[in-house]
């Protein structure tokens, strides 16, 4: 589930018959629950809520799961073959990269 540019880890707990989520790539902890996906969803979007209000009203920014930059170490040899790539495709090494990653991400 996303809502508002969050993304949503939801789990089933069997013994109490209730899925149950957290918001995924925070340090601050959102949880919610409810026992049909519907309610689920609903008590998703209302901790989402919830946690931007209580951001406001502490005059804290809210933190985001991602900004969009990624840096990574690699191996040399793995940096020296991506770069080929890329030159080899036309494109920059970030394009090349997040291509790369975009497609691994949705296996």
């Amino acid at each position: 589930m996303t809502y508002k540019g969050y993304t949503a880890r939801i789990e089933y707990d069997d013994s109490d018959k209730i899925f149950f989520g957290r918001l995924a790539g925070l340090r601050d902890i959102v949880t919610f629950h409810g026992e049909s996906v519907a309610e689920l969803e609903t008590a998703f979007h209302e901790s989402v809520d919830d946690y931007l209000a209580a951001c406001e009203k502490l005059g804290q920014k809210p933190e985001k799961p991602t900004s969009g930059l990624l840096m990574l170490r690699v191996p040399p040899e793995v940096h020296s073959a991506a770069l080929i790539a890329a030159q080899a495709a036309g494109t920059s090494l970030n394009q090349w990269a997040a291509k790369a990653l975009t497609e691994a991400a949705r296996r």
